[in-house]
Parts: structure tokens; sequence; C-alpha cells
């Protein structure tokens, strides 16, 4: 089968490989719409998670089942399905004390293109199909449902773990397609004012569609003094960190009020100088004592993750199709929207590439 792979750090190539075997709970997937992530520009231009050769990219996808093991019971050949980035494995000790997106490790849940092949390929393996794969609704777009492995996943979870409450105000700082999901899910748990940190066009028009309330620019000033000043030297009751580079936790902690919750969603492809670190100004956290909680997390996967993720988007609480910006038709186009992704023009919230089957 072809796919296209990180040979190594900074390089990309179209390979041939085997096609994946199939276990007794597992399934074989041929891709019906993929999405390049920021994340794959990470793991192969800065090396985030280390050098990988020949390992095929991606974890963004719907699919369309072409086998599946003896042991799977709700899922069958020719089925369209949603695929979750992170394929936890649930019977897992991680698994049984919540935390399924750890299992195996920090970050183990993450199986596509960090421990083993991605989706941008003809063929792709999922693990325990019937907890990792979800059926495809009728009548959702592939625009809207290569959405939910990820970008919605990972958005709603920055709210959720923000513990915005009814009439809370909120700042999102970075508004590529995370953040705008997490606009969306802040206004789903009940933010009231909502403050959008980011310039770029396009996002600006759908973060407003989304929810926000307040457009933060960078050009205009300091983005925390900002928003103090627009609250009256309060701060926000949230903040979710979901762009930027390591010392955007500086301006984090500096808006936020006590007993507030900074979640990052943020994939820091690398830290600050030679100890590769993040920072936290230490008075901003009241020397560490500020009651400013930080918190984190991966992306949610799953079956129930994404079912829940589709009724969101079947009942029309938000449209994250409007975050497809450019749109590819065939499985060769695939590079070029990888590359796009990586150049990021103003104009860009996420490539999406449909596979003619």
């Amino acid at each position: 089968m072809k796919g296209l792979a990180m040979l190594r750090i900074g390089e990309i190539g179209w390979i041939e490989k085997d096609r994946p075997a199939c276990g007794p709970r597992d399934a074989i997937v041929k891709p019906l719409a993929l999405a390049p992530c920021t994340s794959d520009i990470h793991t192969v231009w800065e090396g985030a998670i280390g050098d990988r050769h020949n390992l095929i990219l991606g974890h963004e996808a719907l699919g369309i089942v072409d086998e599946v093991g003896n042991e799977v019971r709700d899922f069958k050949p020719g089925d369209r399905v949603i695929v979750p980035a992170i394929t936890p494995d649930w019977d897992s000790e991680a698994a049984q004390r919540g935390f399924p997106s750890q299992t195996g490790g920090p970050l183990g849940g993450w199986k596509f293109s960090n421990f083993k092949d991605g989706v941008f390929a003809e063929f792709f393996h999922v693990n325990l199909a019937d907890n990792n794969l979800a059926h495809l609704p009728k009548g959702m777009s592939p625009e809207a449902g290569v959405m939910l492995p990820d970008m919605l996943s990972t958005g709603f979870m920055g709210a959720e773990n923000a513990r915005i409450e009814i009439g809370a105000t909120v700042a999102v700082i970075g508004i590529g397609p995370v953040g705008l999901s997490a606009i969306a899910g802040a206004k789903l748990r009940g933010a009231g004012r909502i403050f959008a940190v980011g310039t770029r066009p396009a996002a600006v028009t759908v973060a407003k569609e989304y929810g926000a309330t307040d457009i933060i620019s960078y050009k205009d000033g300091d983005t925390a003094d900002q928003i103090l000043d627009r609250t009256g030297g309060a701060g926000v009751d949230a903040v979710i960190v979901a762009g930027g580079s390591p010392d955007i936790l500086m301006d984090a902690v500096k808006m936020a009020k006590a007993g507030s919750v900074i979640s990052n969603i943020n994939y820091f492809g690398k830290g600050v100088g030679e100890q590769d670190i993040l920072p936290i100004p230490r008075a901003g956290w009241g020397f560490g004592m500020a009651s400013k909680d930080i918190a984190t997390g991966l992306c949610p996967g799953g079956r129930v993750r994404m079912e829940r993720l589709a009724e969101v988007v079947m009942h029309g609480r938000m449209d994250p199709a409007l975050m497809a910006t450019h749109v590819f038709k065939g499985f060769d186009k695939l590079e070029e929207a990888l590359l796009l992704m990586k150049e990021k023009p103003r104009d860009l919230i996420k490539p999406v590439v449909l596979v003619e089957q």
C-alpha cells in the first residue's frame, strides 16, 4: 500500500508498505476524508516527539471499514466510520483510573503517527474497533465529520478542563481550529463573555460565529494587558491556551483571576532555551500560591466521545465544517494539503482531503 510518511526529521515523502494485519478485535480501514494537523508539522519539522523513520503520518480521519477481526461485533466491511485521533487500550490500568488517553505512559493513547503508522495511507489499522470506531451519521458532511476526531475533541476538552460555569468570562488564546473549537465549547458550557486572541481574518470570522464576543490582537499591545483593561483589572475566570510559543503561559497566568483554571490544549513542540522548559511567571502565579490552577490533557478518544460530538453537530449546536477552508479531492493531494498546513497562509484554518471512494 501507499502512504505519506515522515522519512526523517524535516523530510516527508510517499512510500510503499505492506498492508497492516488485522487482529481479532481490530479493523482495517480505508480513508474517506483526511485532515493534516499542526501536530504533524511539529512532529516532522520540529522533531517534537523525536526522530521517526518511514512512519506514515496522520491521525484525523473518516473511513470505510475494509476488514474486521472475528471478535468485532458492531462494525462490518463497508461501514462508514469516524476514527478518533486517540485510540486507547481500554482494558489498561490508566483507562480504568479514568485517563484512557494516557494508556501505556504519557500520551500513550496517541498511537497514529506516534507509535504506529498513521491514517495517511491506503489502509490503516484501528485497535479495539468496537471501542475506537463510531458510525458516521447519515447526512453529516465529511468536512464536518473529519473535525471530530481531534479538533472538536481537543477544543471541547479545553473548555471542559477549564471548569467553565454559566456566565463565566473566558479567554481563548489562539484561534486555529482547536482554539475555535474551544470557543464553541466554552459557549456550549454557558460562558458569558469570550475573548478570542488572534488576528487571522478567516479565523476571526469563525470565532465570532462560534461565540466570541471580543477579539484581541497582539498587534494592539500586550494581550494580557488588553484583557485586564477590558475587564477593569479583574481578569478572566478561565483561560484556554490553544496556541502560541512557550512564553504564552506567561500571558495566560497574568490574565487569570484567583480561582481560575488555565486549561492548556496547546502542543508545545519545543521549550525555551537549552533546558527545554515552559515558563510560568513567579509573581503572577502568586509565588505558587495564587489559586490559579493549570490543567492539561490529551484529546479524548474512543467511540462514546465521537458519538457525543456527532450529536452536537447533528443537532445543530455548531457547524465544524466552517473550519474547512481548503478542500482537496483525491488521495494524492495529501502532500499538498500537509505542506499548506506548514505554510499557514492567512486565509487558512484547516485543509481537508476528500478521498474518492
